[in-house]
């Protein structure tokens, strides 16, 4: 089932396992994917000495496998074939359990993992061409390995439409806890381990030192794993100055972008390609990578700035560059965040397929919304597109090729009001066209959203001087109002959001930092 090619570099990677790992195959003999995943795992526990598979017959629609680690379970669960974009969440589970994978938390937020307390079951419902899928996957199946209480499950949708169904599942990557959902789409480590410690608290006991506060200083915190921040990050690391970047993910949001064709000398790579390369080179230097942190809360205003995040951590520095980016802006209309997962998506490449021969409609006219409208012209039996403006906004190449699909229309001069639903799922949207003032409802079953970005500037916004719509104030060298505080990419008022300029701002906030540092002036 696996060709021989991804066998060998299978082999490779799992050259140097240490421990011995059992998939533990339950499978309902009259299910017909059942030969296919017993083959498939075969095919995968062929690569290593240290790979096994064992099998046990099951009732019903069982189609699973768990993995086991020198016997004992790790509480990893598969349900389905893991397959497509779900087969690095398969590798990275036996890496992980094995102490070598890439993807591991460090010490401080894995000990937040660990003070997780009760019985914790989850399960993700994904669809194998989604990209946003693997991540929220892997993380959770690190909290797994991590914490003994935690079970996690894997479940290809595809292949449980009932369950499904009867969950209501509209939108993927879709976790739930005990039959409740407790996050669906795109999702940072940071994101679910916070709405896991709302949903089980710790005891708030010491144990073993771990709940003790961690204090780090540095010259310079550069805040934010994007574009912006690795180039500030590596420009600090080159004058020799000790160097802490402090962010939820390395590569923020280009890492939720499909193809980049615009990145000056690379003439194509994707969103998932370049972080990877960020990260690659940011470990080229002595710079200390402060992943899946959320900012809690921050003093800038002493000469020592001092950046408190979530579980207590303190980073403290004369020079800070903000480079946190920003994030997908929501229409924040009755209805939208009571039906996100059930008809409410951000995603068409992910959640599309859910809404094969329905109707949607996409709010959003520029790039992402129009894109967004062509790729779901395609399986969708009609897509409406609503622009708040008077004319779209996208390239118009993109508008040429939409204006030519026959079941796409475009309403310009409209604004949405309300995501209406009748308790289980989207069944409408309220319009309102800004000419004539008219109100009516457009039928549908499922929405994207794709209004843009607003920036992630709010931990900061109450010191520093932002723009109307919060973008935090530059001068020409990336200073702000407060002397040491700089600000770079995204979150900046530098026009023209692009990944090109967010790589030279960061160089330029590196740069005036330092030129500060030596005049003395921080």
């Amino acid at each position: 089932m696996l060709d021989t090619s991804i066998l060998q570099q299978v082999t490779e990677i799992f050259r140097n396992l240490e421990a011995d790992y059992t998939f533990r195959i339950s499978y309902a003999p009259l299910r017909g994917e059942s030969s296919q995943l017993i083959e498939f795992l075969n095919d995968f526990a062929s690569t290593s000495s240290h790979l096994n598979v064992e099998k046990q017959e099951a009732d019903g629609d069982t189609l699973a496998f768990t993995i086991l680690k020198n016997g004992k379970e790790t509480g990893i669960t598969f349900r389905g074939i893991p397959n497509g974009h779900e087969f690095t969440s398969l590798l990275l589970a036996v890496l992980n359990a094995d102490g070598k994978g890439k993807n591991l938390p460090d010490e401080g937020v894995a000990r937040r993992i660990r003070a997780l307390k009760g019985d914790i079951r989850l399960q993700t419902f994904v669809s194998l061409t989604c990209t946003n899928c693997p991540d929220v996957v892997q993380t959770l199946n690190i909290f797994a390995l991590l914490n003994p209480h935690i079970r996690h499950e894997m479940v290809d949708g595809a292949l449980f439409q009932q369950e499904v169904d009867q969950l209501g599942v509209q939108a993927v990557p879709a976790v739930f806890v005990e039959g409740k959902m407790l996050h669906v789409g795109r999702g940072s480590l940071v994101e679910l381990l916070e709405k896991l410690e709302v949903a089980y608290p710790s005891s708030g006991e010491i144990e073993n030192g771990e709940n003790t506060p961690i204090h780090r200083n540095f010259d310079v915190l550069v805040l934010g794993g994007g574009p912006a921040g690795a180039s500030a990050a590596i420009y600090s690391a080159r004058k020799g100055l000790k160097v802490a970047m402090v962010a939820e993910r390395i590569g923020g949001q280009v890492k939720e972008t499909v193809g980049i064709e615009n990145l000056i000398s690379v003439p194509y790579t994707t969103g998932s390609q370049l972080a990877d390369n960020l990260r690659t080179h940011l470990t080229h230097y002595p710079i200390e990578l402060f992943e899946n942190r959320r900012i809690e809360s921050t003093d800038l205003l002493a000469k020592e700035k001092k950046v408190v995040v979530k579980g207590g951590e303190v980073f403290s520095a004369p020079a800070v560059i903000i480079a946190t980016g920003a994030g997908w802006r929501r229409l924040n209309v009755e209805g939208e965040a009571e039906y996100i997962g059930r008809g409410v998506a951000f995603c068409p490449h992910c959640d599309g397929p859910f809404y094969a021969g329905k109707e949607v409609a996409v709010v959003g006219g520029g790039n992402s919304g129009i894109e967004a409208a062509i790729d779901l012209a395609g399986i969708c039996k009609k897509v409406t597109v609503i622009e708040f403006m008077d004319s779209l906004k996208a390239d118009q190449v993109l508008q040429e090729k939409a204006k030519n699909l026959p079941n796409v229309e475009i309403l310009t001069s409209t604004q949405t009001t309300q995501v209406i639903g009748n308790g289980e799922k989207v069944t409408a949207l309220r319009l309102k066209n800004r000419t004539t003032q008219e109100e009516n409802e457009l039928p549908l079953d499922g929405v994207f959203v794709q209004i843009g970005l607003s920036a992630n500037s709010q931990p900061f916004s109450s010191v520093l001087e932002t723009t109307r719509i919060g973008e935090i104030v530059i001068d020409a060298h990336c200073r702000t109002n407060v002397p040491g505080v700089y600000a770079a990419g995204d979150v900046s008022s530098v026009p023209y959001k692009q990944i090109i300029i967010a790589m030279g701002e960061g160089a330029k906030a590196a740069l005036s930092a330092f030129d500060d540092r030596v005049r003395g002036a921080v």
